[in-house]
């Protein structure tokens, strides 16, 4: 069976691009359009030992701080390690820890971490992470994590050959640390609460502020900027609770947005969020060269006395030609999926067509925010 080509994927992409341009504008609530300020999760790290591991461990040769840390912990458990003692831990592992800390958790919560190891550990398949405690960046610690690991990659060696599937030496904890200390949040200091847009707009900024006054009164919000909405809310909790419920399903019709073309140069895809429109400009890059060209076509009455107006219709018309002289000439309201779709027809490479994007950008005839990864 054939493996799909990255221009057989870009085709399928210009295909559909098209279809999504008649819903640029579409209704989206608020709490996907923001989020509320100060309500956020804080990360956690922290370091501790895997243990019990089939002779996949640390090399403790190679990896002192693992025998230092374990000879520590064997200390406070009341086990005197004698100084000098070369301990052969194959089972052991040294390993970094982290977590997210959920906004509004309160002590006894459970929460999801994630293990990794540092040091060079073959795999942390079947180990139990011993307490850990887990800080944040005050240096204060915020949770304690244990338990068995789960590794989802896979191994297997034999006849000379070693095969392994995903990751070994990452590992999951699901509820694996327990919240000891909450962090405070100023959502029930004072009236004033703040919702900050995922990405700047003043218009929906605006759009957003207009909603809310329309509902609940013209001093209730107010856009302070192109990402900030102040909102004034109830002072007692249970209202203020409910306010932000009321307000975060409220639909939005917010629009398209600015037009964006993102192009990975690790594996050169290119995804365009809407239509994007093409200026008059030529291009050459390599053995491709891209001409988009603007002429206005005029139609006129047959007679002076027919009663009718002489209309202007601008044309445009987009050619693509390679080396070997093929040619894709198109008719079009010159966006980017077109001359994308005559790119994929003569076979351009991943590096060709984001030169020839990044061209077209200098020089003024890409009506987008071209943003390259």
């Amino acid at each position: 069976m054939k493996t799909p080509s990255f221009t057989h994927y870009l085709s399928l992409l210009c295909v559909c691009l098209p279809l999504l341009a008649p819903f640029a504008a579409k209704a989206e609530r608020i709490r996907d359009l923001t989020t509320l300020q100060g309500v956020r999760s804080n990360s956690l790290i922290g370091y501790g030992l895997v243990v019990g591991l089939d002779g996949t461990g640390d090399q403790t040769m190679q990896t002192p701080f693992t025998t230092q840390t374990l000879s520590n912990m064997l200390s406070q458990l009341g086990v005197t390690v004698p100084s000098g003692t070369n301990m052969q831990l194959k089972n052991v592992a040294a390993v970094m820890v982290t977590a997210e800390l959920p906004a509004f958790s309160r002590v006894g919560d459970r929460m999801d971490i994630v293990v990794s190891s540092m040091g060079n550990a073959k795999s942390l398949r079947g180990g139990t992470l011993l307490m850990t405690p887990l800080k944040g960046v005050d240096n204060q610690i915020y949770a304690l994590a244990q338990g068995n690991l789960l590794v989802t990659g896979a191994g297997a060696q034999g006849g000379g050959s070693r095969v392994q599937v995903n990751q070994l030496n990452g590992a999951r904890i699901s509820g694996g640390a327990t919240v000891e200390r909450e962090v405070p949040t100023s959502f029930a200091d004072g009236r004033e609460l703040r919702l900050q847009l995922n990405e700047e707009d003043f218009s929906v900024a605006q759009q957003i502020s207009n909603e809310i006054n329309r509902r609940y009164g013209g001093a209730t919000a107010a856009a302070e900027d192109a990402r900030t909405i102040r909102l004034y809310a109830p002072s007692d909790s249970a209202g203020r609770v409910r306010f932000i419920a009321n307000i975060q399903n409220i639909p939005i019709n917010a629009g398209a947005g600015d037009a964006r073309v993102i192009v990975n140069s690790r594996t050169g895809s290119v995804v365009m969020n809407r239509h994007v429109m093409l200026d008059a400009c030529a291009v050459a890059q390599g053995d491709l060269t891209v001409e988009v060209s603007r002429t206005n076509d005029v139609s006129q009455p047959n007679t002076p006395l027919a009663g009718g107006q002489t209309v202007v219709t601008p044309n445009t018309s987009v050619s693509v030609r390679s080396g070997g002289g093929s040619l894709q000439r198109l008719n079009t309201s010159a966006d980017l999926n077109s001359v994308v779709r005559a790119l994929n027809n003569l076979g351009a490479t991943p590096n060709d067509l984001m030169s020839i994007l990044q061209s077209m950008k200098s020089a003024g005839c890409l009506h987008a925010r071209l943003e390259t990864d």
